[in-house]
This record gives C-alpha cells, sequence and structure tokens, in this order.
C-alpha cells in the first residue's frame, strides 16, 4: 500500500509539477503541461535547447514553426528518451512538407508516461481480506498533437514566419484526464553571419480542464480513512513564454563548421530560474555543434540554471549539462546525446535517440 501511495503521489505531481499558488480561484493553478518544455531531438537537446534561431527541418514544429519555411521535400522524425532510470518514457514522431510556393506544414506527436502502475485501491476488500487478484495496472501519461504552418519571406526576403496549433490530452488512468488547446507563434531572421529567432509559447494562455472520476478517487479515499478528501484541481493555466535566440556558423576549414548559439528563454512569472523578478523569470542556455563536411556533428550545451537551495539551507546554481554524437549521410540522420536532467550528481543520466529522414536527398535531378 505504502509502495502504491509513494507511486500515485509521484503520478499526481503531473497536475502541479512546477505549480505555484496565485490569486486565481482555488480550483485553478498556474503553470502545467511541462512535458512541453523538455525538447525534442538529440541533437537539438544536446545543444542545451538552443535552435530557436538556427532550426531548419522537421523538427521546427516543436521548436520554432518558422523554421519550417527551411524545408524541401518530405521530411519525418523519431525520437525515444528514458528518464528516472526507465521509469518514465518520452517518444516523439513528427512529419513536415512543402506546400504552395512559399509555405510549409508539419505535424508532431509527443507522447510522456508512466506505465504499469500498481493499483492496489482494492487490495483489501470490505472484509479486510486481501486479494491480489483485484491488483490492475494502469498508465499516467500526457499527449501532444502540433499542427504547424511556416511561410518563407514575409515581407522580407531574410524573414520566415511561423504558428503552431496544440491540442493536448493528460490522462491518470481511470482517475482523471484532462483536454488543452494552445497556440504558438515564432520568427526567424537571417544576415550574412547571424541568425536571430523568437517564440512565443502559448501565447492566449494555454487552460487545461480535468475530468475526475469521482467513484475511483472513492476508491483512494476508502484506502486510508481520512486522507485523500479533496479533489484535484479542475484547471490549469499555462502562462506564455518568450524564447530569443542568436546564433552564429564560424567556418573553420572547408570541412569543418562550428556553430554557435545563445538563448534566453523568459517566464512570465517568478520561479527559480538564475535572473528572476516578480514579472518575470530569464533562463540563458548556450550550445555549440562542431561538423565535419556536414557528415559528422559533435555537440554540447548547458540549460536549465535554476537557483537552488540545498538540505543545509546554503544555496547554489544547478545546471543541465548535455553532449551527443551524431552520423548524417545521404538524407539519414541518427543522433545520440547524453543529458543529466538537473546536473544534480545523484540524479542518474538520461539517454536520447533520435532518428530523422530527408527524403528530398533521394529526388532525382
Amino acid at each position: 500500500m505504502k509502495r502504491f501511495f509513494i507511486i500515485l503521489l509521484f503520478v499526481n505531481s503531473t497536475l502541479v509539477f512546477s505549480q505555484t499558488e496565485t490569486e486565481t480561484p482555488s480550483k485553478s493553478r498556474k503553470y502545467s503541461n511541462e512535458f512541453l518544455n523538455i525538447g525534442v531531438d538529440a541533437s537539438a537537446m544536446a545543444m542545451g535547447n538552443t535552435v530557436t534561431s538556427t532550426v531548419s527541418d522537421v523538427t521546427a514544429g516543436y521548436w520554432n514553426p518558422a523554421g519550417l519555411a527551411h524545408v524541401k521535400g518530405y521530411q519525418g522524425s523519431l525520437m525515444h528518451a528514458s528518464y528516472f532510470a526507465n521509469i518514465a518514457q518520452y517518444d516523439y514522431a513528427a512529419f513536415a512538407m512543402p506546400i504552395q510556393e512559399k509555405g510549409a506544414i508539419g505535424i508532431s506527436l509527443l507522447r510522456f508516461g508512466v506505465d504499469d502502475i500498481l493499483d492496489t485501491t482494492k487490495l483489501i476488500d470490505a472484509n479486510g481480506n486481501i486479494n491480489y487478484d483485484n491488483i490492475k495496472l494502469f498508465s499516467a501519461a500526457d499527449y501532444a498533437m502540433l499542427l504547424s504552418y511556416a511561410h518563407r519571406n514575409l515581407f522580407d526576403k531574410n524573414l520566415n514566419v511561423g504558428v503552431t496549433t496544440k491540442i493536448i490530452h493528460r490522462r491518470i488512468g481511470e482517475f482523471a484526464s484532462s483536454f488543452g488547446f494552445g497556440l504558438d507563434a515564432g520568427l526567424q531572421y537571417k544576415n550574412t553571419k547571424w541568425q536571430y529567432g523568437l517564440m512565443l509559447r502559448d501565447i492566449t494562455t494555454t487552460f487545461n480542464t480535468w475530468n475526475i472520476n469521482e467513484d475511483k478517487f472513492e476508491d483512494i479515499r476508502n484506502a486510508i480513512p481520512g486522507e485523500n478528501q479533496e479533489l484535484p484541481e479542475t484547471t490549469e493555466i499555462t502562462l506564455p513564454k518568450a524564447q530569443f535566440g542568436i546564433a552564429r556558423d564560424w567556418v573553420v576549414n572547408d570541412k569543418i563548421d562550428l556553430l554557435t548559439n545563445l538563448e534566453m528563454n523568459v517566464r512570465f512569472a517568478q520561479t527559480n530560474a538564475i535572473l528572476n523578478t516578480k514579472f518575470a523569470s530569464f533562463e540563458p542556455a548556450f550550445g555549440m555543434q562542431l561538423d565535419y563536411a556536414d557528415m559528422v556533428f559533435l555537440r554540447a550545451g548547458v540549460n536549465n540554471l535554476q537557483n537552488e537551495i540545498l538540505y543545509d539551507e546554503t544555496e547554489t546554481i544547478s545546471w543541465q549539462p548535455n553532449i551527443s554524437v551524431g552520423f548524417n549521410y545521404k538524407g539519414f540522420q541518427i543522433d545520440y546525446a547524453l543529458t543529466n536532467i538537473s546536473g544534480v550528481g545523484n540524479v542518474t543520466y538520461s539517454n536520447i535517440f533520435s532518428l530523422k529522414f530527408d527524403f528530398n536527398a533521394y529526388k532525382k535531378e
């Protein structure tokens, strides 16, 4: 029973992860859908998620829809990552293609879930007898579908813009489920040496509305009398966020290039970010990519810089290091990244694998 409630507490934290109390009604909290802040694509995540200004392939549907304007043919992408010592699984798939003369569209699917959780709420029957046949398994998972559109050379030959509509579904077994909708918008601008990007997430504020199965929660109440008497929050709000990126590609020689990216992530609320005010919090990130003949890639990055209070009440700064290696050949790219999700030594590292396919590479001239 104790194991079940520890796990259920972890699962239920998906409802309130990174949330803070506000002056909104008691049945509403700020911050939700944190799984959409993890990132996609091993190459981008290895660079500290600093690709707002440079992304130019199918993954732009997530990072900055304006980048889809660079897509010239059919492209696809797949990714898998494991978190918390393989307890949680994170999967991503996407497809993009050009339309008309200056447009492109993309669809991205994401799932972050914990599977095979033991439901022991009916392990002990009304007579106090233990019946292991009553144990069932359930999953707690977050899903998202992103529909993106980009337009090339809007108002200026160097300016691309894009928008993404997000449809979100979250489910905790038979206990609760929710739906949410949101909108992102982005732009990219490039001159001879520099690239600039702006990504505005949840610009209309994203709302998640939960449907609570009160019968199932009655089982939890009965499991430990006097505990778990209040239902979880029924509405979550995701506040707008902004990402500003700047990048430059340095030519080392005729085969080696170095790409450097700098990004600032802004949340319009006070968080544990390294720079914060009551109005907004600012979190810088840095990434770099060294490539040989556009075939072999080495990447590294630092992000998630947070002020942290240790057990002895001393303050420190935690950060997330990332590294990766990638290989690209005739439109087929495979990347592997190794990340530490919090930069804390006792937290296990996460292994991320991703594939990208560009069918335009096989197009006959």
